[in-house]
Formats: C-alpha cells, structure tokens, sequence
C-alpha cells in the first residue's frame, strides 16, 4: 500500500456506537490519542432509537440520539478524535496496520480496535425504514415496554423471533408470529414454551407485504402463499426478527470468524487472532446485542489494547489514574 501523506496514530478505533465511543473514552484517558472512525452509521443502532429505557443512569429514559451525544462529547473531552469516513480496506500483515479512509487515504495504526457493530436484516419493505423508531423494531428487549397492553406483530421463525415473542407476552396483549413456511426453525424447548402461550398467534405460510400507517405503524398488509390472498392485520408494532448482519466484511480473510462472520476473540478478553488488533461491540457478541454489553466490550478492548503496547514499548505511561482506579493496582 502506498504511504505517501499517510497518517500514524498510536490507537484508530474503527466505528462509533456504545462500543467504539466506549473505547475512546477510556483509550484517550490512558493519553493514547485515538482516531475515532465514525463509518456509514455514526452512533450505530441507538441512534436509530428513540426512547432507552434500559441504559444504566437514566431514570426517566433518554433518547437514542442524545444518548451518543452524551458518548461522543465525553470521548472528546478526553482528547478523542472522531472524523467522518469510512475504513474500506485494510492490511493486517504486521504492525503499524495500514487502514484505507474512503479508499483513498492510508492510516497507520499501532493498534486497531474493532467496534464496526451489527445490522439488523429487515424486510426491504417500502415504509418499513420510514417507520423505524414508531412502530418498527428490530429490538423486542428494548422497545417490547413501549406496547403494553397493545397488539403488536413479529416476523421470523428463528430462535430470536420466539424468544421475542415469548419475551413480548410480559407486555403485550397479543403478539402475532408471522413466519413464512409451516414449521419454526427455533429450537424445539422454545417453540413448547411459545405453544403454551394464550397470548401468542401464528401465523403460517405467510409474507409481510408492507406495513401499514402514515405517522406511525397502524397495521400490517400480509399475504398468505399458498392462495397469495392479500388482507391487513391491525397491530401497533411490528418487530424484525430475522437475523443480524456483524459488519466485518472487510476483515474477512485476517481476522478469524465463526460461520455468521463474527470475530472470535481469545476467551475473556478482546483479543483476536491478529495481536494488536481487538474487537469489541456486536462486530463480536451475538448473543447479548445490548449497549450495555457493548459498552463493557469496549472498555475491555481499550484497556487490553493500552496493555498490550505497554508490553511493546509503544507506550509508557504513569500507572496512576489511567482508567480511574483498578482493581488489581
């Protein structure tokens, strides 16, 4: 790669959601300086949010959005930077790792921390995005509490989907099943509990065409397959549980992943295959997908990344009050 006008920096962090604000904060604390690349979705998922109720501190709630502002201006405070772009290819053969911006600049870095995050799948319907955060979701844990006492829908035959489902009954009147074949796919323990549920309906062989409403979701248009009759069910929500999507794309072929492309990282720490590359966030956790988990994620990868150039000589730091203090200090 070329590395003419190249840009050296101690610690990049590529992403800025819970877990890559998260990291900052305490890599810039540690006198580290990170270079904070925000990608296509600054904020990651909570800024697509509208009401967290579930974010430790916030007796009241907050709003998504805010929330991350509340990340980003504690990061900068520190002495993060965060700049807009995009990491479009990487080279991870040996240290300083090269990062491509915008598939035209090359940043160096002593380290890399992952914190690239997850997308949801959703149907491509035509209001489906238009009504994200008023109706729609793609997270029953945190925006189920928002539909008590309504009907709501979700689509999926997964695991996810039912524990959903199951988890919806806490606050639903009625949750719909909507599932496009005749069996679940979940496992056989889930799908016993959701049978035994009075307040779950399913809904075979069936397809969301489009959802339904113009300020918020009023309703949802279905067609059932096997007779491709069209008819609308009304409900106040409709929850997407049809998998997620890691964004890891660009590490494939360096950095070792399970079958869905999350990062597999050494046991108990944010270590990956690659030493002095680490990842945090749900680029790594596919089982929590919390802010919460991904802010502990990226505090873990900030402090396992600072270690780990001390251990190399890049860094050599006062030990009191890095991260504030520690409990093995």
């Amino acid at each position: 790669m070329n590395v003419v006008n190249s840009e050296h920096r101690q610690v990049i962090i590529i992403g800025a959601g819970s877990a890559g604000l998260t990291a900052a904060i305490y890599a810039a604390r540690a006198n580290l300086k990170p270079l904070v690349i925000r990608g296509p979705e600054p904020g990651g998922q909570l800024a697509t949010t509208t009401e967290v109720e579930n974010y430790p501190g916030f007796v009241n709630g907050i709003l998504g959005p805010e929330l991350m502002q509340h990340f980003e201006a504690q990061a900068v405070r520190f002495g993060a930077e965060l700049r807009y772009g995009m990491i479009t290819s990487v080279d991870f053969s040996q240290p300083p790792f090269h990062l491509i911006l915008n598939e035209e600049k090359t940043l160096l870095a002593d380290a890399v921390i992952i914190a690239t995050g997850a997308s949801p799948k959703y149907l491509g319907l035509k209001n489906e995005k238009r009504l994200l955060g008023r109706g729609v979701s793609s997270c029953a844990t945190c925006d189920g509490a928002f539909f008590r006492e309504q009907e709501v829908a979700i689509v999926g035959g997964g695991d996810t989907a039912i524990e959903d489902a199951i988890f919806l009954t806490r606050f639903c009147a009625r949750v719909y099943v909507i599932h496009r074949r005749e069996k679940l796919r979940a496992a056989k323990i889930l799908q016993a509990r959701a049978f035994a549920k009075e307040k779950i309906d399913f809904i075979w062989n069936t397809l969301v065409e489009d959802v339904l409403g113009t300020e918020e979701v009023q309703g949802l248009l279905l067609k059932n397959i096997p007779t491709e009759q069209t008819y609308t069910l009304p409900v106040a929500g409709l929850f997407v549980a049809i998998g997620y999507q890691p964004n890891t794309k660009i590490f494939q072929g360096w950095l070792d992943m399970d079958s869905k492309g999350y990062i597999r990282t050494v046991s108990n720490s944010t270590y990956t295959n690659i030493t002095g590359v680490f990842a945090s966030g749900d680029a790594q956790d596919y089982v929590y997908r919390q802010a919460a988990t991904a802010v502990g994620t990226g505090c873990m990868a900030a402090i396992d990344a600072e270690r780990w150039l001390e251990s190399q000589h890049q860094v050599s730091l006062p030990q009191a009050d890095k991260w504030g203090k520690l409990a093995d200090e």
